[in-house]
């Protein structure tokens, strides 16, 4: 591993790293995809890493590739203590709002999870019920935590996997590209065709 990436990994293991001298044994970090987008679900997941792991590449899940983020998903995955996913549905978001449906997303993803956490990092909420689990929320914690910028990953990579299926149902929206995202050529979409089942409308009633 090159040294600068090395001082950039131990550098996000510093708020990690202080649980751990703790005694925490699993600490779990915490990351959200798909708040904004006009389509699809949010989903939430929660990852318990060893304490000695080093992926090279973790990192707040924007500032990586997607083919870089489908190969960390996979080694993180493997590597994890354990793992969960929660996914909140357009259905849902619509009924419930967006914070509130990351908010009951980060509850599945915690309750989904074989090993709980003894403490669990979460980038940027309050008021969420961690089943009654330690939390401390960090802002931008995907870019300074490696527990929360490993869950930011499999947070991301699982949005994408769903909206690539989804792809294939609608192809003229161009959801492999832009995710559900409210780029010109999605909104332009919306307007010549309408919205799709998967669409939130309270996040496009601008549109239509």
């Amino acid at each position: 591993m090159k040294e600068k990436e090395e001082q950039r990994l131990k550098k996000i293991k510093e708020i990690d790293k202080e649980f751990f001298d703790m005694g925490i044994k699993y600490l779990a970090g915490i990351d959200e995809a798909g708040r904004g987008p006009l389509a699809g679900p949010v989903v939430v997941a929660c990852v318990i890493m060893p304490q000695d792991s080093m992926i090279e590449g973790i990192n707040d899940s924007k500032k990586i590739s997607e083919s870089k983020r489908e190969k960390l998903y996979e080694i993180i995955t493997k590597e994890a203590i354990s793992y969960g996913v929660g996914i909140i549905y357009q259905e849902e978001i619509d009924e419930i709002n967006i914070l509130q449906a990351t908010k009951k997303g980060l509850h599945e993803a915690i309750k989904s999870m074989e090993i709980k956490p003894n403490v669990i990092l979460v980038d940027a909420l309050t008021g969420i019920d961690t089943m009654g689990i330690p939390y401390k929320s960090i802002i931008k914690g995907d870019a300074k935590s490696y527990s929360i910028g490993a869950a930011s990953i499999v947070a991301k990579v699982t949005r994408d996997r769903i909206m690539r299926e989804w792809d294939k149902v609608y192809p003229e929206y161009g959801f492999a590209g832009h995710k559900g995202y409210g780029t010109a050529k999605h909104i332009a979409a919306i307007k010549k065709y309408g919205l799709t089942p998967i669409h939130r409308k309270t996040f496009c009633k601008n549109f239509i």
